[in-house]
């Protein structure tokens, strides 16, 4: 397929996201499924062109004065991609794959200049974010806000985490050294592989040899960075209370080198589903599964845990890099129920901390409303908790590279892709005093 014909399917594939209210993955699988002409290379540029539109989507709207799918790729296709609208013209005439010919008001939208027309545009606008999300981003990030957001609009790189059960990072770089993994700053066991640009195809790591080894998995930096946080050591008990498909329980896991007990729970069963086999893979044999959704199969845990890891339900904020079209989706309502839900597993987890353990609080959001504010209200109710600020742990446990909370906190750590060139992460540690 040449360029016009990504075009094409982009803006159809838009349409049919905005008109079925479907997240975009969704809407690529259906357009697959009904196109099987087009080939991988071909899905994984359309799918790129259209990420790309969903993560700029408030400004290309702005600079085309419509948010509709045409509006979108096509200033998607000259803003982020390079081309011009002499080159679409040329390109699209006598192709009957192409879209409509650019109109006259197309034409002088697309010739503006994003940065020029982005001026007077409100800061919503410019930072590519939802208006009713402004002020809460504003409260964390003050005048920092435009930069941190732009930085939430790139590409992620793919992260992983080198297991040392199995491998070491010489091991896993060899095997990978086509891709060109580098070393990232803050963990020694990540890699990273830089972002793919254009229509070009993300190497499918999962397929490798290694990863069916167990040699690594795909863990975001920060996630990586959370879980050296714990301080978790061998010989600990450790409750992993949201656990989901257990990538921070592998990690948890190897940083005790397979000695003391992990013990993984989710409410989910279908979060939880996939724990078994990566376990088995990783070479795990510290971790103890319960059953999903029966957290009465906890109580002989209660006030015994040296550490217990809450991963809470969240709006996911701070991966709009990878999955920008959730901002779109996110609504008052569905942050209120994420509220709740974070409420709830933390007033539970206090529970099974033994005098002296630690609580590690940890979200993929950045939004205050689901981090320093839920720890205030905990700290507020549940008296026998004190912080820990996270730059006293990192002291202990990390690299020596500098790390500071990217809101200016000193006690709760904040990631962000700006700062620290991870995903959005909050990280906050207190202790169960006695």
């Amino acid at each position: 397929m040449k360029f016009t014909g990504w075009l094409s399917a982009a803006i159809e594939i838009l349409d049919t996201i905005e008109q079925r209210h479907l997240p975009v993955k969704h809407g690529l699988s259906d357009w697959g499924r009904s196109h099987r002409f087009a080939g991988s290379k071909d899905r994984a540029a359309i799918g790129n062109l259209v990420y790309d539109c969903q993560r700029h989507k408030a400004s290309l709207a702005w600079v085309m004065e419509k948010d509709e799918p045409r509006a979108l790729a096509l200033a998607a296709a000259v803003y982020l991609w390079g081309q011009t609208t002499e080159s679409l013209t040329a390109s699209f005439e006598g192709d009957k794959f192409a879209p409509d010919p650019l109109s006259d008001h197309e034409v002088t939208c697309l010739e503006k200049g994003l940065d020029e027309a982005l001026i007077e545009a409100p800061p919503w606008v410019q930072a590519n974010i939802p208006e009713w999300l402004a002020d809460p981003l504003t409260k964390q990030f003050q005048q920092g806000l435009i930069d941190e957001a732009k930085a939430m609009c790139l590409r992620a790189p793919i992260d992983i985490r080198v297991n040392d059960l199995k491998a070491n990072s010489e091991k896993v770089v060899k095997a990978l050294s086509r891709y060109e993994p580098g070393q990232t700053r803050l963990c020694q066991t990540a890699l990273r592989f830089t972002p793919i640009t254009g229509g070009k195809k993300a190497p499918n790591l999962e397929a490798e040899a290694a990863h069916g080894k167990g040699w690594f998995e795909i863990q975001d930096e920060g996630s990586q960075l959370a879980c050296l946080l714990t301080g978790a050591k061998p010989g600990d008990q450790v409750l992993d209370l949201c656990a989901g498909a257990g990538g921070k329980t592998l990690a948890l896991s190897a940083l005790m080198e397979n000695k003391g007990q992990i013990h993984a729970y989710d409410n989910d069963k279908q979060r939880l589903r996939p724990i078994f086999e990566r376990l088995k893979r990783a070479g795990c044999r510290n971790v103890q599964t319960y059953e999903a959704s029966n957290e009465g199969t906890l109580e002989g845990l209660k006030g015994a845990m040296d550490i217990v890891l809450v991963d809470a339900p969240c709006t996911g904020s701070g991966t709009w890099r990878r999955h920008p079209d959730a901002k779109w989706r996110l609504s008052e309502k569905s942050l209120n129920m994420r509220l709740k839900e974070q409420k709830t597993v933390l007033d539970r987890a206090v529970a099974y901390l033994k005098p002296g353990g630690r609580l590690v609080y940890v979200t993929c959001s950045l939004l205050p409303a689901e981090n320093e504010e839920q720890i205030s209200t905990l700290l507020q109710t549940k008296t026998s908790l004190e912080p820990i600020p996270y730059h006293q742990q990192w002291a202990k446990v990390g690299n020596g590279a500098e790390l500071v909370s990217a809101n200016g906190n000193q006690t709760y750590l904040t990631l962000t892709p700006h700062q620290h060139e991870t995903d959005g992460f909050f990280i906050a540690l207190l202790q169960k005093k006695g």
